[in-house]
């Protein structure tokens, strides 16, 4: 396999294994987020929009050869197994999300996705470190995708998200400083000071924690 026709997210996960990559690992390889890479392990049926197929082939074409030979042996023989075979570091990621409270606002998202609409708002987030606080990797995420500066006020809970299975830890944020902006052009297409009231507007209700619910209500 000299050339890969189409990536799939099993593929794609395939040459993070022949590349003996972490998530964040491959994820830096790539100059995309390690939330990215978790989504491929959750649904290997995925096929990556252009601009990732192409960061993709470019990883791909430049690996060393054993890798690349390696990634052969990999993908061919055993590429169906990788379906039914949860991988350990999915299991393990565990990503902090900030819902950045502004008097009567809430900061969103908007990122790439590749459902049928092509794009899904969301809540500020990034992967938790190995040692590292939760409540730091909240803080840390929003300022790198947002530019936005923000402080914990307390923890609204946590669970395993119902479609990744991603460990996913909840913080209420309030904002301090800085121009809401769109920091990260590879994962987001914009970001947006939303009405609290209207927050169901962007996302889903039966996909939010309940808690975030609950917690914009009071501070309305």
């Amino acid at each position: 396999m000299d050339v890969v026709d189409v990536w799939t997210a099993r593929l794609a996960c395939t040459l993070q294994a022949a590349l003996r990559a972490t998530n964040e690992h491959f994820a830096d390889r790539l100059g995309i987020s390690p939330r990215t890479v978790a989504t491929w392990h959750a649904d290997p049926e995925v096929v990556p929009r252009t601009e990732m197929q192409q960061l993709l082939d470019a990883l791909y074409e430049s690996a060393p050869e054993a890798t690349r030979k390696r990634f052969v042996l990999m993908a061919a023989p055993t590429e169906t197994s990788h379906a039914q075979t949860p991988d350990p570091q999915a299991q393990a990621l565990r990503v902090a999300i900030a819902i950045v409270v502004r008097d009567h606002d809430v900061l969103l998202v908007c990122r790439r996705d590749n459902d049928t609409s092509g794009i899904a708002w969301q809540f500020p987030a990034g992967v938790i470190k190995p040692g590292a606080r939760p409540e730091t990797a909240s803080i840390r995420e929003t300022l790198d995708e947002t530019g936005v500066h923000c402080a914990v006020r307390r923890k609204l809970g946590e669970r395993l998200h119902p479609v990744t299975g991603v460990h996913c830890l909840y913080f209420l944020c309030e904002y301090l400083a800085g121009d809401a902006k769109n920091s990260d052009a590879v994962e987001n297409v914009d970001v947006a000071w939303v009405p609290k009231s209207e927050v169901t507007r962007f996302i889903p209700t039966e996909t939010i924690y309940p808690p975030i619910l609950q917690a914009l209500e009071a501070d309305a």
